[in-house]
């Protein structure tokens, strides 16, 4: 259910008549800063939430390697 080329340039023509030839590049320049945030919104998301995980993992390996008994030798 992709759109193909015939779709996409029907979509652009009827975009054209709707607003005219001057306010499509407008239109296209806040549609390009509104992916921008979003993108810089769910990268920042991402970050807050990967420094919790790796903090607790060393925590984990030190417990497991106190607890194990020194090696007869």
């Amino acid at each position: 259910m992709g759109l193909g080329p015939t779709e996409l340039i029907v979509i652009l023509i009827i975009l054209l008549v709707l607003f005219g030839g001057s306010k499509l590049p407008g239109l296209a320049k806040g549609l390009g800063q509104s992916i921008k945030e979003f993108k810089k919104a769910s990268k920042e998301e991402a970050e807050a939430e990967k420094p919790a995980a790796p903090a607790e993992a060393p925590k984990k390996e030190a417990a497991v390697t106190a607890a194990k008994p020194p090696a007869a030798g």
